[in-house]
């Protein structure tokens, strides 16, 4: 009996103190944002050099999508009767909708970020 608690203790993995615990979350959080932090920063230098027109192209179409999204989808309820049917029919549009939205602008508006290399000193 003793033997085999033994080797069941051998087997289990080491546990970590509360301490120890924190601190490895920490330093993953901080690890997942400083990618978010360094690809966000791509992104705004990329953007640099692109026209004003481009930018402009970018703030228009997403206004618009918002527009389009809660006014002229939103009517679809007002029109039928807010009946089951017609929120269903509203959530299958806006979820096509703000699909091939994210489409088109990734299409139209995205920035190469892979010339950027922050590793160089």
């Amino acid at each position: 009996m003793a033997r085999e608690t033994e080797s069941e203790e051998a087997a289990l993995p080491p546990m970590l103190s509360k301490e120890e615990e924190t601190e490895a979350a920490f330093w993953r959080l901080k690890r997942a944002s400083d990618e978010w932090r360094e690809d966000r920063v791509k992104r705004v230098l990329a953007q640099e050099g692109e026209s004003p027109l481009r930018t402009l192209g970018r703030v228009l179409y997403v206004s618009a999508c918002v527009l389009f999204d809660g006014l002229i989808l939103t009517e679809i309820p007002v029109r039928m009767g807010k009946t089951t049917f017609s929120w269903l029919l509203l959530a299958a549009l806006l979820v096509l909708a703000i699909k091939y939205q994210r489409e088109y602008y990734g299409r139209w508006f995205d920035v190469d970020t892979d010339k950027i290399d922050f590793s160089q000193p």
